[in-house]
């Protein structure tokens, strides 16, 4: 175990010296552990000691050649193992999220209008910029497609956000709704409707 930790840490520092000056930015005390593959390094910006677990693939490539685009993950964040998380226009993620292994997190979805195209053959359809803040973890499987989430929300296991989820939320499902909210008066968390309202017991 000692000597697999060491070997990791070793193509850690590796990795990231030879890689530094391609991404926008990599902050101090980053570890990059055998990524999946990194597409768009120019467009990447790694806060400090963000973590990115193995066989992570990142991607910030512009959906248009004169498009900007970016990719942005803050201070202290962890990423799962196995994670797929691709920009064409914006997405941001906070300090100190946590994401579970295998989540999905886009700005983007193929287009499938015309029926007399296969899919891989129709343009990449933009859809809304992904915003998660601080603090919010992500469970195992979630997908975040083109939704903002918002500070310190729990999104349970396999759920997929396809609309935005404020602050403070607990939201589970396909597609993912609000089950719980955190009370700033009662200071508790306490069940809501999918619309975030607090039940009255």
């Amino acid at each position: 175990m000692k000597i697999n930790n060491i070997t990791r840490r070793i193509y850690c520092e590796v990795y990231i010296l030879f890689n530094q000056r391609r991404f926008g930015q990599i902050g101090k005390g980053c570890r990059i552990y055998s990524p999946l593959k990194i597409s768009g390094k120019g467009n990447i910006k790694l806060g400090n000691n963000v973590i990115l677990e193995y066989n992570t693939w990142l991607a910030a490539v512009p959906n248009l050649k004169d498009s900007e685009c970016c990719l942005e993950i803050g201070d202290d964040t962890a990423i799962g193992h196995f994670n797929h998380i691709y920009a064409t226009k914006k997405i941001v993620i906070g300090k100190k999220v946590l994401t579970a292994d295998k989540v999905y997190i886009t700005d983007n979805l193929h287009g499938y209008e015309n029926i007399n195209i296969p899919i891989i053959d129709q343009s990449i359809k933009q859809i809304g910029e992904v915003i998660i803040g601080d603090g919010t973890w992500l469970g195992e499987n979630v997908c975040v497609i083109g939704a903002k989430i918002g500070k310190n929300c729990v999104i349970g296991a396999n759920s997929v956000v396809t609309h935005d989820i404020p602050g403070y939320c607990v939201a589970v499902g396909s597609p993912a709704r609000i089950i719980k909210r955190y009370n700033f008066e009662s200071n508790k968390w306490e069940k809501t409707n999918p619309d975030g309202k607090f039940l009255l017991l």
